[in-house]
């Protein structure tokens, strides 16, 4: 789980994970799919790749 902190284009997006790390994350095909938006602070699930340096974003929390 992370904290979107910035958005870049292409649907990228920079997120800060809970142990403090920057990763560069994109949206999973299905939160496209249905237009799911994702903003600045919003704090969002993904899946992280085996190096752990990119991830992609699979659902995004209601707070």
């Amino acid at each position: 789980m992370g904290t979107v902190i910035e958005a870049l284009p292409d649907t990228k997006f920079r997120v800060q994970l809970e142990d403090g790390r920057e990763i560069l994350a994109y949206l999973a095909g299905k939160m496209r799919l249905h237009y799911i938006k994702v903003m600045i602070g919003d704090k969002v699930e993904m899946e992280l790749s085996p190096d752990g340096d990119k991830g992609r974003i699979t659902f995004r929390h209601k707070f």
